[in-house]
């Protein structure tokens, strides 16, 4: 077993009481990137599995976008931690081709097609649930980008059943993301970078907008070191008569 860090179950502990998002008898599908966030929510459901007196299956599933990706180590690594991990092959690179040329959204394209493909695996093999590894800086990011970008205030809904009946859940959305960075320092851990975003086979610009919000959002915490303590406190004290509607 890694070393988890007893602050990081706790917080996952607290999210879950809170949300009931892991529960007796439940099938959790869990979507692995192999990034530090997603390998990080796989050793914590794993440890949740061992502890919890309510029995549950959960299995990581990784999303390969056929661009001759390997992802031996990822299989082995969770091989040696006892965590069930299956690899699943799709086209979504080469479809991706001509949508590209379109001047699509590039992100959301990929984000689109990967869900697409989960939600797809979660229903065929009878698992209700499907755990992403969101955590809080996500949702404050989404939520600034949305208001600037969309003109939209929404962020990342711990726990929400999307139309096909699977419930999406974000055990990490009360982590911050340096927890998670610092996890996977703290246990060597070989993560994915942005050196397998499809975009580096495209030559296309990247996409600047989270990297700015991203940037944004560390400036304002210089300046309020409980920035994001009173963001998560303000997206469960919403004031919906104080709008436009």
């Amino acid at each position: 077993m890694i070393d988890i860090s007893k602050k990081l179950l706790s917080k996952v502990g607290k999210t879950n009481a809170k949300y009931k998002m892991i529960q007796k008898n439940d099938r959790i599908l869990l979507g692995l990137s192999g990034g530090k966030d997603s390998l990080a929510l796989a050793h914590v459901l794993k440890h949740i599995q061992n502890v919890s007196p309510d029995k549950f299956e959960f299995k990581a599933v990784t999303l390969s976008y056929g661009m001759g990706e390997n992802y031996d180590y990822l299989t082995k690594h969770c091989n040696e931690h006892g965590i069930e991990h299956e690899v699943i092959d799709s086209s979504i690179f080469e479809i991706s081709k001509e949508k590209i040329r379109q001047n699509s959204s590039f992100c959301s394209f990929f984000s689109r097609m990967r869900r697409g493909y989960l939600y797809t695996y979660a229903i065929n093999n009878n698992f209700n649930k499907l755990a992403i590894a969101h955590h809080l800086d996500d949702a404050a990011e989404s939520f600034f980008m949305n208001f600037t970008y969309n003109g939209a205030l929404r962020t990342l809904a711990p726990k929400y059943k999307a139309k096909n009946g699977i419930e999406v859940i974000r055990p990490f959305i009360f982590v911050r993301e340096r927890a998670l960075r610092e996890n996977a320092i703290r246990n060597n851990l070989t993560v994915v970078g942005d050196e397998a975003c499809p975009a580096m086979r495209f030559d296309v610009k990247m996409p600047h907008a989270r990297a700015e919000t991203k940037a944004l959002l560390a400036s304002l915490e210089k300046e309020n070191p409980k920035l994001f303590l009173s963001l998560k406190a303000a997206f469960e004290n919403i004031h919906t008569d104080t709008f436009f509607n």
